[in-house]
């Protein structure tokens, strides 16, 4: 009896921490479900459901006070999200709009450590920890980018097989009609980029940062150029190289463990056409100077140069956010800015079903800082 008592106080001391946070929200489309199986704020079916896996679920969500708090709770099982994953970002753009009051987070925090069970000491040990800088070193040197890279692209090909192309290709893609999968928006998107080039049969072709290789192997199968593409990860060498000799344009594509400042004109290398999809983020806005330049040097006189990055407040936007620091932490380590554009069909048909298994795998402990 006693037991069940018990239960029963964390369970509504549960549901008096959800009404005070969310508190002025009508949540049409997320609703929450307890441990138990009890509906939050009613049994009204909605779009998406946050269920919380156990007592201890709302003090790993929110006792720590960060982005990177929640989406630790997540990757460590304390909820799950069922449903439509897109509708359940509600109840982020609600949190980010009505808890940055410092005297709200005051009494949510003390809410949460007085919950049964939390345990506090190490959930504020956590937060800490996500503040310290655990990868050292001046920023966007070689050494440190080198790192960084290796943080990023090398937890395995296979991690990046579960929710890219079959091709590989990471970066955006180009759909022609709402019906393209991904696949087909990404082979467009390689050939709208070699045409932007103006690409003709044996000019030279430099790809810095050219990942699993996938935009080589298509311009020399295409267009008949020579292709090279450097990259820091081993992996994507590993990877790229066995896709090259299976297409049987290992006399044709080569491809390099190299940082682009080791671009040397005076050796030799110049190219008719040099691009770079998706790598200048990781240059750092001190070094795109630096980056300018050693491309420059290696092109030809009146070659042509394709970059292609994300940009930030490159256009002024109402209500703007500041880039996440998990995403800048967990995912993409030591850039200028991330940005992603959700809602394409191909999108909504892909990542729901492969973004819990993919995510689970990024439970690293590294931060860049």
């Amino acid at each position: 009896m006693r037991a069940s008592s018990s239960q029963d106080s964390v369970k509504e001391r549960t549901l008096h921490v959800l009404s005070e946070i969310f508190a002025g929200s009508s949540l049409d489309n997320v609703g929450v479900r307890l441990w138990d199986g009890t509906a939050w704020p009613d049994e009204r079916p909605r779009a998406a459901v946050v269920a919380l896996n156990h007592s201890e679920s709302l003090a790993r969500m929110f006792l720590p006070g960060t982005e990177v708090g929640l989406a630790e709770a997540y990757l460590h099982g304390a909820f799950d999200i069922e449903g439509d994953m897109e509708a359940a970002f509600e109840i982020g753009d609600f949190l980010l709009a009505h808890l940055g009051n410092r005297k709200k987070k005051l009494k949510l925090a003390g809410l949460l450590v007085a919950l049964p069970g939390s345990d506090a000491r190490s959930t504020i040990r956590r937060a800490a920890s996500q503040l310290l800088p655990q990868i050292r070193g001046k920023r966007h040197s070689p050494e440190r980018d080198r790192r960084a890279v290796t943080f990023h692209y090398d937890v395995s090909n296979d991690f990046y097989r579960l929710w890219l192309d079959r091709p590989m290709v990471y970066s955006c893609a180009y759909f022609e009609s709402p019906e393209d999968d991904l696949d087909a928006a990404q082979e467009h998107k390689l050939d709208y980029l070699c045409r932007k080039l103006r690409l003709r049969p044996g000019q030279r072709l430099l790809d810095v940062g050219c990942g699993w290789g996938t935009l080589l192997i298509h311009a020399a199968k295409h267009f008949g150029v020579r292709a090279e593409g450097i990259t820091l990860s081993e992996p994507q060498v590993s990877w790229a190289r066995a896709r090259i000799a299976e297409a049987g344009l290992t006399n044709n594509v080569t491809i390099q463990l190299r940082d682009y400042r080791e671009i040397s004109a005076q050796a030799g290398e110049i190219y008719d056409a040099i691009v770079s999809v998706g790598m200048a983020e990781h240059v750092g806005r001190e070094r795109l100077p630096d980056y300018f330049r050693a491309v420059h040097r290696a092109l030809k006189p009146g070659g042509v140069f394709l970059n292609q990055a994300i940009g930030e407040n490159i256009v002024p936007r109402p209500r703007s956010r500041p880039v996440s620091r998990f995403a800048t932490s967990k995912i993409f380590a030591n850039i200028i800015c991330s940005h992603c554009a959700i809602g394409s069909p191909a999108w909504k048909r892909t990542m729901p079903k492969r973004f819990r298994l993919s995510t689970k795998r990024l439970t690293g402990s590294g931060a860049f800082t």
